[in-house]
């Protein structure tokens, strides 16, 4: 086990984990193991501003810094743009971290970690894109085949912080679960049919479909989440409450919490319900749950076995590994998740 030596304890610790909403949310045990190893250091981390709103006012925080990571398209060659980019690091330097871990292992993260000129800035040793070049330890975490978190805690056990316990300390508050409260029934199933990539999405008529057969089976009503770009997608699901683009992502996360059973595709509703621990099912195509599923219960998954699939292709001119899924077959495994929680 490879184990960074501290002379002192670090006064100012930087996570770099820009996007996305499951990458954050596999983050969190994380940022709590930190804080358990450190319990006086401020804690900051580095997020897009589309993520940031799951860290905004977090108790274990010092501060969230938004990133725009369009900063690093198509247009940073130009002036303005590499003047801002630079700025912004500068901007890091002058708040003296004394470590900076580096969890997304991309060149853009390498170099906003190296930005800050922390003297140890940590990550990866399968980091892609050059970013090991940024760092000043790089920590094997093993295999690719093993699902994201334990990647990052091979990361917590080498400053001293151990494995766990694996915890999810989300920041959600009363006025979160009032916002909910007011607007579900007592008693429902939430769907998530949207995702970011389309070959990820098990097709909108059988979610659709799904809405009666949850009422006549387990007497379930239906909502319906997903981001503000997934409203059109939500909108073809007609006889559910529709809450696609209407929620913060942490009353994302209390409408996850208050719900009898999640229906979500590989993306990020997903893992807060695995992080909830919510009677939960996904379905996986192109990907491999092994990996980037719900973390500890690849019993929520259903999935074909086909020769094709994961492929992790974002285009399929059949997407076979999720039209061919069937409506029964994600049943079983409703009925399977709500054993016991009723």
């Amino acid at each position: 086990m490879q184990r960074i030596p501290f002379q002192t304890s670090p006064r100012r610790v930087l996570i770099v984990k820009p996007s996305a909403i499951g990458d954050v949310v596999h983050t969190l045990p994380i940022l709590k193991l930190v804080k358990n190893r450190w319990p006086l250091a401020e804690v900051s981390w580095l997020v897009t501003p589309a993520c940031a709103g799951i860290l905004d006012q977090h108790p274990l925080l010092h501060e969230v810094i938004r990133f725009d990571r369009k900063m690093f398209g198509r247009s940073w060659r130009q002036p303005s743009v590499l003047r801002s980019l630079f700025e912004f690091g500068e901007r890091l330097k002058r708040r003296r971290f004394d470590v900076a871990i580096d969890l997304q292992g991309l060149f853009r993260s390498g170099w906003l970690t190296f930005q800050t000129a922390a003297p140890i800035r940590i990550g990866l040793s399968d980091a892609r894109e050059f970013a090991t070049l940024f760092y000043t330890h790089r920590i094997t975490v093993g295999r690719r085949e093993q699902h994201a978190i334990e990647r990052y805690l091979s990361v917590a056990e080498a400053i001293g912080a151990g494995r766990g316990p694996v915890e999810f300390p989300f920041a959600t508050t009363a006025a979160d679960e009032a916002f909910v409260r007011d607007r579900v029934p007592a008693k429902y199933a939430l769907l998530f049919p949207g995702t970011n990539w389309a070959t990820k999405r098990w097709p909108v008529e059988k979610f659709a479909a799904l809405v009666a057969r949850l009422k006549q089976r387990f007497g379930l009503e239906t909502v319906v989440g997903g981001a503000p770009n997934e409203v059109d997608l939500a909108a073809k699901i007609p006889t559910a409450v529709n809450l696609a683009g209407r929620t913060t992502l942490n009353q994302l996360v209390a409408l996850i919490a208050r719900s009898a059973v999640v229906i979500s595709n590989d993306s990020g509703p997903m893992h807060i319900a695995a992080a909830l621990g919510r009677p939960l099912v996904a379905p996986f195509g192109p990907t491999n749950p092994i990996r980037t599923g719900p973390y500890g219960r690849l019993g929520s998954v259903v999935k074909l076995d086909l020769p094709c699939s994961p492929c992790y292709s974002r285009h399929c001119s059949h997407q076979s590994c999720l039209q061919w899924l069937e409506i029964d077959a994600v049943l079983r495994v409703v009925e399977r998740e709500l054993t016991g929680s009723y």
